[in-house]
């Protein structure tokens, strides 16, 4: 289910991704900000399992609560957290299942169906092919060594819908202030060579506050002079360069952009850095600070140039670029909040596919590895109700050898990891109860990748073949960092607080006329008495 946050100033957003809403929403408890931090953390680290990572948290502290109550100690609570976690770990190891990269149409079938299970609870599941399809071509024109997702850049566009999206191989950005004579220059090229400047062309303001002193007219034409003759052999330097796009991170002026349109140059100034250094990644070349000794290898080129009418906007589109290893998502849309919120579900599954091309390590969704991990965390006290099942010998050999109250933790621990499923269940409008003895019952006979299925007439279904997939790491980075989370919060017993600090106005009051003083003697000096 979708959130709708507004904040202070009456601004809304609609959402449910975790890291989202926990970042709109101010925070107060200090123990509660930890779980800020660990969503934060997971986004960052895999860009999906957000909501989860909180989720199963709070639940950990939940179900030891009565436990704390009854006196029972928090050390071996936390003792009893890391070994239920180290051994929920080492079945989904056991259980995921590798990939081999070195068949190029079986990978990316497998990077499709990570995508759509990221896109399954978002706003955008109804177009999950589409986006999928657009998600995974965008990943893979990353340089695949380090897959920087910084390098794909993702435009909003208000209008249309959201079949207009469309991915750009290369670079695209709106197109930025111009000044007289822009309209004059060509809009589209063929194999252009393009440059990419650091330098500011225009004729520069005096500077405030300074003085040039002059004792004849001649003088101050010499000035005038100095300055147009120093702009003028920057723009004839790039001339020579036979470059034919000219891009500038600082303003170019109107003189230069109308000496550009009278050689068929096309300019555009005040280029974002990062627009401008994806243009390079997919160009070639490189920033240049000055206008002089530019040689061929600081240029870039690309197949072919043009600006384009994109919705309300104009756009300028870099396309067929010979190094190209970033794009450009280009999202349509009715409403503003409705775009941000594809923005985000698509940054999602652009992790998850990063992680996937990274590990190639894949386990069941839709729940089926948090009770896979349920039973493997299991006590020796619940083994009656599990002994046909295939992880028997797994689970017997360690929780025959848990004594004491470390078994009951991790009890709590296994109950804890059910409520992944029994979310999924009750947001679908099924009955979770009778979903997860379906799933114990399906896990006990030999069935491990069986998980929920909300569309399906029995709610449950072999979520390996039906190509529900994620990354392993989205669910091992989930529970490691949950339990990382209910243990730190857990070995807490005490609050130090100093509510002088935290008063509106702390300190003594000044003296009176003290603010006269400090400010008197500025700007006009100290008045004569």
């Amino acid at each position: 289910m979708d959130k709708l946050i507004v904040n202070e100033r009456g601004e809304a957003q609609i959402t449910n991704d975790g890291a989202t809403i926990l970042k709109l929403l101010d925070i107060v408890h200090p123990a509660a900000r930890t779980l800020v931090d660990i969503a934060r953390a997971q986004d960052a680290e895999v860009g999906d399992g957000t909501t989860s990572v909180v989720l199963l948290a709070s639940q950990l502290l939940k179900e030891v609560r009565g436990y704390i109550e009854e006196g029972v100690s928090p050390h071996i609570i936390i003792k009893g957290f890391r070994k239920a976690s180290q051994l929920a770990l080492e079945r989904i190891k056991s259980i995921q299942v590798t990939v081999d990269k070195s068949n190029p149409e079986r990978f990316r079938s497998l990077l499709l169906k990570c995508a759509s299970t990221s896109m399954s609870s978002k706003l955008i599941h109804s177009e999950k092919p589409f986006f999928s399809n657009m998600v995974v071509d965008a990943v893979q024109c990353l340089d695949p060594e380090d897959l920087d997702e910084s390098l794909i850049g993702i435009k909003k566009i208000p209008g249309g819908g959201m079949q207009d999206s469309l991915l750009i191989h290369g670079v695209a950005f709106k197109k930025t202030f111009t000044y007289a004579g822009a309209e004059q220059q060509p809009k589209s090229f063929k194999n252009p060579l393009i440059l990419s400047l650091n330098v500011e062309l225009e004729l520069k303001a005096e500077k405030d506050n300074a003085e040039v002193r002059v004792e004849a007219v001649s003088d101050y034409q010499a000035i005038v002079d100095a300055e147009w003759e120093i702009i003028y052999r920057k723009l004839e330097a790039i001339e020579k360069t036979g470059a034919k796009v000219v891009l500038s991170k600082l303003p170019i002026g109107d003189l230069a952009t109308q000496w550009f349109a009278d050689r068929d140059i096309f300019c555009a100034g005040r280029v974002p850095a990062a627009d401008l250094r994806r243009v390079c990644q997919a160009a070639g070349g490189s920033i240049q600070s000055t206008c002089f000794d530019i040689g061929p290898e600081h240029l870039g080129t690309c197949g072919r140039f043009e600006e384009r009418q994109i919705g309300g906007e104009r756009y300028n589109v870099f396309e067929e670029c010979p190094k190209a290893k970033t794009c450009t998502l280009l999202l349509r849309g009715g409403a503003e909040q409705f775009i941000e919120e594809v923005e985000r579900s698509l940054h999602d599954a652009i992790m998850v596919v990063k992680r996937a091309m990274k590990n190639g390590e894949v386990v069941a969704g839709g729940g089926a590895a948090e009770v896979i991990a349920f039973l493997s965390c299991l006590s020796a006290k619940l083994m009656m109700f599990i002994l046909e099942m295939d992880v028997s010998a797994y689970i017997r050999k360690h929780a025959l050898q848990i004594p004491g109250k470390t078994q009951l933790i991790m009890t709590a621990f296994a109950k804890a990891l059910e409520i992944i499923p029994r979310q999924i269940c009750d947001n679908a409008g099924l009955d979770s109860t009778d979903i997860l003895n379906k799933l114990r019952m399906r896990h006990a006979a030999g069935a491990m990748y069986y998980g929920v299925d909300v569309d399906g007439p029995e709610g449950v279904r072999d979520n390996l073949e039906a190509f529900v997939w994620e990354p392993a790491l989205v669910k091992s980075n989930a529970i490691s960092s949950a339990t990382e989370a209910a243990c730190l919060i857990l070995s807490v017993d005490e609050t130090v607080r100093n509510p002088q600090s935290e008063q509106q106005n702390p300190g003594p009051r000044a003296p009176p006329g003290a603010a006269q003083r400090a400010l008197r003697g500025r700007g006009r000096g100290i008045p004569r008495r």
